[in-house]
């Protein structure tokens, strides 16, 4: 009886995990296939990757901007610049919409894929950092409203982000 008890009860958990990270589930959806959609003629992956990142920033620095206050707030708990330097907090959202339009719009697109890396290493060590600690927190990556857990999801994407931009520059 224990047994079953154990398997619900992780089953509830997962289920729970899954419901709050749908919203980001449904963000990253949009944008691949969106990202699909405007490479469906020639698909070349160095322009999808092109277009995914540049919706992927755009996007999540909108989220961020609803309440930037909110976003500042969230983000200094785990990132270690952000913690730091009050200020970065308030233009991270400002260089991450740089960082998309750049990629939409192939313009230094390499420099920017630099700037990616600079922004997300120390964030992604944050969220290392973060993920070991006995305290859940909240994830800024949507900024602050909504409610996301900050999840290995978060160090998935950031990676693959900085994945990304390294296979730009390279």
């Amino acid at each position: 009886l224990t047994e079953i008890t154990k398997k619900e009860n992780l089953n509830k958990i997962f289920l729970n995990k899954i419901q709050q990270l749908y919203p980001l589930f449904l963000i990253l959806t949009y944008i691949l296939i969106s990202s699909l959609i405007l490479n469906y003629n020639n698909l070349v992956i160095n322009d999808f990757m092109l277009d995914f990142m540049g919706q992927f920033f755009i996007i999540f620095s909108f989220f961020k901007f609803l309440n930037l206050r909110g976003f500042k707030n969230s983000f200094k708990i785990y990132d270690p610049l952000a913690k730091k330097f009050n200020f970065y907090g308030w233009i991270y959202p400002i260089i991450e919409t740089l960082v998309g339009i750049s990629f939409l719009m192939r313009f230094e697109y390499q420099i920017f894929a630099y700037v990616s890396i600079l922004i997300l290493t120390p964030t992604t060590i944050g969220v290392i950092k973060a993920l070991n600690g006995e305290e859940k927190i909240k994830c800024a990556c949507l900024g602050s409203v909504l409610n996301l857990p900050m999840t290995e999801a978060t160090l998935i994407e950031n990676g693959l982000m900085i994945l990304m931009s390294l296979t730009l520059i390279i």
